[in-house]
């Protein structure tokens, strides 16, 4: 179909889809909202729309048509976001009753996967980012932002670290320059389970155009007083940022009023397989909240204070002062029980700040928005009075810094009623008393009863006709009803001004010029009550807007109050304890509990360990035991402690002493990544790699069954390498689980390491785990008893036990390295013995073979066949 044939309002409709071909166009007809061709298409798939098509009498040139009810917008939309797809909202400009012509419509906002506002949209509990990464001499600028709330980071990153990166801040949307799709590292980043990836126009990233763009949205002319170079790589990535949600938002982003520099030597390094393998927002199997260590720790009361404790967990400090400000702040909210209870219950009576002010702020905010907003700003004066006179620092910062925008709540409450409707044009919003013209139209469109009662009596004076009646429909408006019998009685007297109007089963209606003039001036009054209000409604709105960054600082107030309530209230229900962090590398912990199981079992099921590490006790610590018994379990709890200790959190323990740690990696667990073609053991020997490139001397490093796989004897090979090159040149506190027993070994050579074990109870052939980690190495493994438990049939196990019993009087009680009682010496010439098979000493079918033949005897027909069989059985 050729432009020239379409109608005016198609022709519309192609020139505000060509704006943003990628974008699926909703464009409001009427009270719905519609799709034509390729996007009707895909929608009527995506979303479960009917597909039809406008004009059918043109066959195959009929355009696809679908759509959906003008109410049920932000539903669709989040299944169009979910779809990691992008919308154009295209409304109508104009009321379509006053329109001369065509209604004007434009688009009025992009919505994607990284800018989304709408409280229906988003989890309360998780923060919706927009990231852009932009490279320049082999050098990465990174750069974040939530529009929901305002906030906006950014920095530099080596392309080694940008994967950890964002795995930390995991973005709804990532934007590239459409110069990089070809960029190794964007390639790595298409194969990552990240949001959607959006690629820009490269002027959005040159260092010039990102730089004026940002001095636009900051109103200043250098970025200096943030504490960023303006010349550094990533204040590119933050200029396209603030190009793209100029472009998609088509509104003021008066809730954006500052950039904070993010210092990776400020935080624990964590990587990306360290935070899957510890659980720490998200669990490793389901990729779930519930059952990691977010879930189990979260005891916000506010959708602020659970992203904000989020963002904690994933970002713990490593600023010994920083650290100690949060610690007092918990320790003293944990003492003082009735100030944790009444500032717990304010804030689980407030909304969401942050969010509330970013929608006012992108001119979004509905008047319960504005209610909601008033409502929580109610609540400051009461959280400012109890904060009054704190012991802790960071209680009295927070109460310095609690804006209290008491002009904002008095305007907004003078302005609303309490309860106002969805609808922002159709009236109810204003309350009586705030405006005087507005009271003098709601005056006139409300005085309709006594006008028409007394113009009724009249009517029936004037007719003589007693059951007269004055009614009202949408249709008609105002009209007299009169019934046939009562016009054809005597005395009856139909006035000649009486137009009749309708007639109905046993009556004619009429209508009047007065009634007519009458109905109306009701009818203006009523437009222009509902026109008046939604005026007063958006200057409202825009007078709020102003404040944005003051109610954003006031929600951040609250997110922080709520982290450090909750964390003290975690302190009070599970008996932690409060952590003493020190500059040396010790790790000291009595009767420590691992955070997730304590809180789920049920009390004082959890067996506690102590562990100890340092100087005294040894940096690196080897754990041998059976599966099932809980060696995984210990190592992990050390970690977690760790973690909840630097984002200031008390610890699931008696007491704790801990060594401030810089960098944490966890080698927990294994798992093929099919998708980008590496088994289980390369993905191991990876993250191996990156601990031993990587890890300092005051690092903590967790690692569990190093070695698995691959062959034994590899396996055992390269554990006991890696675990004396940690001894040797790292020199980092280590927990080490495993199965390889001969490990233990080492200890005798290693003055640094020490053994430890999983205790068991063996009674009349059945084993009992305590679960409690002594001093020493394991004698054995348990491990058929293991597979009985999981349900392994009878017959496999005896098996199994015949063929146990043959290895070790073959090889001795554990099949492993056959070296001396010893330690293994470093220059070892690797011998066949090493090589072998685990099962050498059993028959060799090969050497059977051998062992029969009679060279002499053979024939070479023979000769030809036996060849064949041996090259057969040697595989």
């Amino acid at each position: 179909m050729n432009d020239t044939s379409l109608t005016p309002m198609m022709q519309q409709y192609r020139e505000l889809k060509a704006r943003d071909p990628d974008a699926l166009l909703l464009f409001r007809m009427g009270d719905f909202y519609e799709m034509f061709g390729e996007d009707a298409e895909r929608a009527a798939s995506l979303l479960g729309l009917a597909l039809t098509t406008r004009d059918k009498d043109k066959g195959a040139d009929a355009v696809p048509m679908a759509g959906f009810p003008h109410p049920a917008l932000e539903s669709y939309l989040a299944k169009i976001v979910q779809a990691g797809l992008r919308a154009a909202v295209c409304e109508q400009l104009e009321d379509p009753r006053f329109a001369k012509g065509l209604v004007k419509r434009d688009v009025v906002r992009v919505v994607t996967p990284g800018t989304l506002t709408d409280e229906e949209l988003l989890d309360p509990k998780t923060s919706n980012y927009l990231a852009a990464v932009v490279e320049a001499g082999g050098k990465l600028g990174l750069a974040w932002v939530e529009l929901s709330t305002g906030r906006f980071s950014l920095t530099g990153v080596l392309r080694t670290e940008l994967i950890d990166e964002l795995a930390r801040i995991n973005p709804a949307e990532v934007l590239i320059s459409e110069l990089s799709l070809d960029a190794p590292w964007v390639r790595l980043l298409r194969g990552q389970p990240i949001g959607a990836i959006t690629v820009r126009p490269s002027w959005d990233f040159q260092p010039d155009q990102a730089r004026q763009t940002l001095y636009q949205q900051f109103r200043t002319t250098t970025l200096a007083g943030f504490g960023v170079d303006d010349r550094n790589l990533e204040v590119q990535a933050a200029g396209a940022l603030a190009a793209y949600l100029r472009e998609t938002q088509k509104s003021a982003l008066g809730h954006i009023t500052r950039l904070v520099p993010y210092r990776r030597a400020e935080t624990l390094a964590l990587d990306e397989m360290t935070r899957r393998s510890l659980e720490l927002v998200r669990t490793l199997r389901e990729g779930k909240r519930d059952g990691s260590l977010l879930s189990v720790v979260d005891r916000t009361v506010t959708p602020m204070g659970a992203r904000l404790l989020a963002e904690w967990l994933t970002a713990p400090l490593t600023s010994p002062a920083a650290i100690a400000e949060r610690l007092d702040a918990v320790d003293e909210l944990l003492t003082q029980s009735i100030l944790r209870g009444d500032l717990r219950t304010m804030l689980s009576q407030s909304y969401d700040l942050e969010r509330l002010a970013a929608r006012v702020g992108t001119g979004r905010a509905t008047p319960r928005d504005l209610v909601a907003l008033a409502r929580t700003l109610a609540l400051l004066p009461k959280v400012k009075a109890r904060l009054t006179a704190r012991v802790s620092q960071r209680l009295n910062q927070l109460e310095a810094a609690l804006e209290l925008c008491p002009e904002i709540r008095a305007e907004i409450e003078a302005a609303l009623v309490d309860d106002p409707p969805l609808a922002i044009k159709e009236g109810g919003l204003i309350r009586d008393g705030y405006h005087p013209e507005l009271d003098e139209l709601r005056s006139h469109a409300h005085s309709g009863k006594s006008w028409i009662a007394k113009f009724q009596a009249e009517q029936v004076r004037k007719t003589g006709i007693p059951s007269l009646k004055v009614g009202y429909n949408k249709v008609f408006g105002y009209y007299i009803e009169i019934t046939h019998a009562q016009a054809n009685a005597r005395g009856a007297n139909i006035p000649k001004d009486y137009i009749r109007k309708q007639t109905v089963k046993n009556a004619e209606r009429y209508i009047t010029p007065e009634l007519k003039e009458y109905e109306e001036k009701v009818t203006q009054a009523e437009a222009r009550a509902h026109e008046l209000e939604y005026e007063l409604y958006c200057t409202l709105r825009d007078r709020v807007s102003a404040e944005a960054p003051r109610l954003i600082q006031a929600g951040a107030v609250l997110a922080q109050l709520d982290v450090l309530t909750a964390l003290a209230e975690l302190a009070a229900r599970h008996s932690y304890c409060r952590p003493e962090l020190v500059a040396e590398p010790i790790f000291e912990v009595e009767a420590g509990r691992h955070p997730v199981l304590d809180a789920l079992m049920s009390p004082g099921d959890f067996v506690p360990n102590d562990v100890r590490l340092g100087p005294d006790g040894g940096t690196i610590l080897v754990i041998t035991g059976p599966n099932m018994a809980g060696k995984s379990t210990y190592i992990r709890q050390v970690a977690l402690i760790a973690v909840l200790a630097q984002i200031g959190s008390f610890v699931p323990a008696r007491r704790a002493r801990i060594g401030m740690v810089d960098r944490l990696f966890a080698r927990v667990g294994a798992t093929d990544e099919l998708s980008r073609g590496q088994s289980t053991f390369m993905v191991e020997m990876t993250e191996t790699a990156n601990i031993l490139h990587n890890a300092t001397p005051r690092s903590l490093v967790i690692l569990d069954e190093i070695g698995r796989g691959t062959s034994t004897f590899d396996g055992i090979s390269l554990a006991w390498a890696i675990t004396e090159h940690i001894h040797d040149a790292l020199g980092c506190r280590t927990l080490f689980a495993t199965h390889y027993h001969e490990l233990v070994e080492l200890e005798k050579t290693k003055p640094r390491l020490r053994n430890a074990n999983v205790a068991v109870r063996e009674s009349e052939g059945e084993i009992v785990f305590l679960h409690q980690i002594v001093p020493g190495g394991a004698d054995q493994s348990y491990g058929i008893h293991v597979a009985r438990l999981a349900g392994v049939p009878a017959p496999v196990l005896e098996r199994a036990r015949e063929i146990l019993k043959f290895l070790e009087k073959q090889h001795g009680p554990d099949p492993g390295l056959p070296a001396p009682a010893g330690p293994i010496p470093r220059k070892v010439k690797t011998g066949r013995a090493l090589t072998g098979s685990l099962f050498a000493a059993l028959p060799d079918p090969l050497v059977t073979e051998l062992q029969q033949v009679d060279p002499a005897s053979l024939t070479p027909e023979q000769a030809i066949d036996l060849i064949k069989r041996l090259r057969t059985l040697a595989g």
